[in-house]
């Protein structure tokens, strides 16, 4: 095992060890957060090792999860020093470098002059945020990850990179937080018929709990973050360890045909594209076979080949769609926007049928 406290360019955050224990008492991260002050959210923070491991902390994760309250107080202390070392260890060519090529949570690249003691603390805020020891871990992790990422749009990604690299970083976050069996895209598809069905509940508060245990029985871990400025994602697609996948959702638009549209669209990538890194955007680039694929897979399931000519015999009448989709056990949103997307009726016709929501409602967590 290394050993942190002698290791120059590598830390073991705190959250490594909540989650280790997490993981050992096959405790959920709900569990968990109750006996926390701030619940889920510092939860999150400790995880991600923002948040620090004061006295009060300190004693809350004892109760938690067990050992001394001294024992999580060194653990803070320890890791501290860790990151010191590991920044100490970087040129100061690299870090300036560092500091405006890599994205932190919140915070644009610093302009100006900067102290030592500031330049520091900013390599630092990086190094934790996405768990690598130094620039060329992390070049090696993120920066491959720039190449091996497909978009929808190549020319989004060039001008917002940072808001997307963030948004997905946060996503495998949150993905750590939910247990799943083991990745297996014959459970998946298995599982695509009662997973379209629940667009038939009103809420995300009544489909989101049941459409996460449903992923999480195939191996995917479903995480729903808002996407933060510059980042115009709808959902994206990630192998985050060999036995998981990750389907993260933004809630773009924050309407049924496109939320639902978009997460079968995921899971087709998914199960057509061995869980490669995707980034589905709302705008227009050159046209793409695999997402050629994802999107005749999602309009499938939506509306399956033998209830096509039903379907297209359709027109801009409530009781009609309404009558089809009960048929078809979807919500009648989902209808309307295939309709709409196959140019059968105009963009204006029969919103009305759409379920929107409000940000409260949806409740997303955020970068």
């Amino acid at each position: 095992m290394m050993d942190e406290a002698n290791a120059t360019d590598w830390f073991s955050k705190p959250g490594d060890s909540i989650r280790a224990v997490m993981q050992r008492r096959l405790m959920t991260a709900d569990q968990v957060a109750t006996k926390l002050e701030g619940g889920l959210r510092t939860l999150r923070s400790l995880l991600d090792g923002s948040k620090v491991i004061d006295t009060d902390v300190a004693r809350s994760l004892a109760e938690a999860l067990g050992a001394s309250p001294s024992f999580w107080l060194k653990r803070q202390e320890n890791f501290e020093r860790a990151v010191e070392r590991a920044v100490a260890a970087i040129s100061r060519d690299e870090i300036d470098e560092f500091i405006q090529n890599v994205p932190a949570p919140g915070l644009k690249p610093p302009r100006g002059r900067m102290t030592d003691e500031r330049r520091y603390e900013e390599v630092g805020k990086r190094l934790v945020y996405f768990s690598v020891p130094n620039a060329k871990s992390w070049h090696q992790h993120y920066g491959r990850l720039v190449g091996r990422t497909d978009f929808r749009s190549t020319s989004a990604f060039a001008t917002k990179e940072e808001a997307v690299l963030l948004w997905l970083r946060r996503g495998e976050l949150e993905a750590d937080l939910v247990k799943t069996l083991e990745w297996n895209a014959g459970n998946l598809e298995d599982r695509v018929e009662t997973i379209k069905q629940l667009s038939r509940l009103k809420l995300p508060e009544q489909f989101i709990p049941k459409l996460r245990t449903l992923l999480a029985e195939a191996g995917v871990a479903l995480a729903v973050v808002k996407a933060p400025a510059g980042c115009r994602a709808s959902g994206a697609t990630r192998l985050v360890s060999p036995d998981k996948a990750m389907i993260l959702m933004s809630f773009r638009h924050r309407s049924d045909d496109h939320f639902w549209f978009t997460l079968l669209h995921e899971i087709g990538h998914l199960v057509l594209h061995h869980a490669q890194t995707f980034v589905d955007t709302d705008e227009e680039g050159p046209s793409d076979m695999r997402e050629d694929e994802a999107n005749t897979y999602a309009r499938k399931c939506i509306i399956p080949d033998e209830r096509l000519d039903e379907f297209e015999s359709l027109k801009a009448d409530r009781d009609q769609v309404v009558r089809f989709s009960v048929k078809s056990k979807i919500a009648s949103g989902l209808t309307v926007g295939q309709m709409q997307k196959r140019d059968m009726i105009g963009k204006e016709k029969l919103n009305f049928l759409k379920r929107t929501w409000t940000w409260e409602q949806i409740d997303p967590v955020e970068v």
